[in-house]
């Protein structure tokens, strides 16, 4: 079990605290056994699909939704939903991924979604019958959402959607996609966004790609592909802000699953530091990898704090918590990166033997620096947040 020490710290409640020791015991008793399973990742989609049914039966992608569609709190906890991510991250990453897109997938919808789309959307995805993603990525517009160039025009009482998406996660087996097209004038003021059905004629999400961590992505293409004007969330023209609203929200959690993993491999190169000899002498009575060992311990108990910094004020009525986001986001995924290439570093030559839980963790942290923002469009993020507070 990962140390859990930090949950004395006052961020939490003593339901937050349950919550995780809860969560620690299930992925032990009935998580492990699974992704465990040699045959596991053979087919990734139905590995996919299986989580997320134990995550709804064991009440976990509850915490995704607001109380009044079949979640667990008024409206989303963040902390909750950083302690599962770090939590799930810590024994599988595929999990985690699981659990994080039923929230990503779904986030706009619970911000600025009509009720009738929060009644149709929600509870399936609170119980796990609806799988949800997050489209916002277009091969030309990354991290420049603004510059979006997949197309929405209202015909009648349906938006036509023309383009492409592309590292779409869940793509080709979600449910519904959550997606961001340009319905006005160019930049972030002409931005929409909408929820479209899996099933609409005109959308094709069969492009599947794959990458270093095995996850469920795919380019998905919407060719004429109509929607009804009441899957318009919020207002036309409200797309970014409710885009940059959503991110607000999940960016901490992915400072959160990197913390995960960042904790797995700091305890998985203790134990090697502890049971691997070098020279006659336990390893970790070499100066060099006591100060591997004393460096990572920071670089945890730093990015947990920048993290459920960000989750707390958000939590505690923080309306925007844009700076802080980043901050946990940047310095959470950079430090697991170099936590984790250290623990490699420990483990020498079987830190590259594929099956090696610190070769797994060295492939799984790579996307985080990049989705979600790239660290280094958080820096800039940063800096613009830092020079306006400078002027206040």
């Amino acid at each position: 079990m990962a140390d859990s020490s930090y949950l004395h710290w006052p961020f939490f409640e003593d339901h937050h605290r349950a919550l995780a020791r809860d969560l620690d015991k299930w992925c032990r008793d009935q998580l492990l056994p699974v992704v465990d399973a040699p045959d596991f990742h053979d087919d990734v989609d139905a590995s996919c699909r299986k989580l997320l049914a134990m995550l709804a039966s064991a009440g976990f992608t509850r915490y995704t939704i607001a109380k009044a569609y079949g979640g667990v709190h008024e409206f989303l906890d963040v902390r909750s939903l950083c302690l599962i991510r770090m939590g799930l991250a810590y024994y599988s990453g595929l999990a985690d991924f699981v659990f994080a897109m039923q929230g990503l997938g779904s986030g706009t919808i619970s911000l600025v979604g009509s009720n009738a789309l929060k009644q149709k959307y929600l509870p399936g995805i609170a119980d796990g019958s609806l799988c949800a993603a997050f489209a916002l990525t277009e091969p030309e517009s990354g991290s420049d959402i603004a510059n979006i160039r997949t197309t929405a025009n209202l015909d009648g009482d349906e938006y036509v959607i023309n383009g492409c998406k592309t590292f779409i996660s869940n793509g080709g087996i979600a449910d519904q996609y959550v997606v961001l097209a340009r319905t006005g004038e160019a930049g972030a003021r002409g931005l929409s966004a909408f929820v479209v059905d899996a099933g609409t004629t005109g959308l094709d999400a069969s492009e599947r790609i794959d990458v270093i961590a095995p996850h469920p992505l795919a380019t998905v293409r919407f060719d004429h592909c109509r929607v009804p004007a009441g899957n318009l969330l919020g207002a036309s023209g409200d797309g970014f802000k409710a885009a940059m609203a959503t991110l607000d929200i999940f960016r901490p959690t992915v400072g959160a699953a990197a913390l995960g993993f960042a904790r797995r491999a700091l305890d998985e190169a203790t134990g090697r530091a502890r049971s691997r000899e070098l020279f006659g002498a336990p390893l970790h009575n070499l100066q060099l990898v006591q100060a591997m060992l004393g460096e990572s311990a920071l670089d945890v108990d730093a990015s947990a704090l920048l993290v459920f910094r960000a989750a707390w004020a958000k939590d505690n009525g923080q309306e925007r918590i844009t700076r802080e986001a980043a901050m946990a986001k940047l310095y959470a995924t950079e430090a697991a990166q170099q936590v984790i290439d250290k623990a490699v570093q420990i483990f020498g030559g079987m830190g590259v033997v594929s099956g090696v839980k610190v070769e797994e963790l060295y492939r799984e942290i790579r996307a985080l620096r990049i989705y979600e923002g790239a660290s280094e469009v958080q820096k800039i993020v940063i800096s613009r947040a830092h020079m306006a507070a400078s002027e206040d």
